[in-house]
């Protein structure tokens, strides 16, 4: 595993999950309320990887989604690992 960057935000990948298929979840704002409800995901993992925060969290990135939520215009979306499920 290999990561660059800042103290702020590292970047850099890792290849354990380079290719794997994931299953993530995660929160978003229901618009025009004050709530947020629950997105699922699934699609397969590049190995890239952000970290921020103190303590930092990390965030993998993950492509090819299989699953997503009707209004996901997005091809990719980024994972938090305490989220992330690897399917195989």
């Amino acid at each position: 595993m290999s990561a660059t960057g800042t103290s702020e935000e590292i970047h850099g990948f890792d290849p354990d999950y380079a290719g794997r298929r994931a299953e993530c979840d995660g929160g978003a704002f229901i618009t025009g309320t004050h709530l947020a409800g629950r997105q699922e995901f699934r699609g397969r993992l590049t190995g890239h990887y952000t970290e921020n925060g103190d303590p930092p969290w990390r965030w993998y990135l993950m492509t090819e989604l299989e699953l997503k939520p009707p209004n996901w215009e997005h091809t990719a979306v980024w994972c938090l690992k305490g989220n992330l499920y690897l399917v195989e």
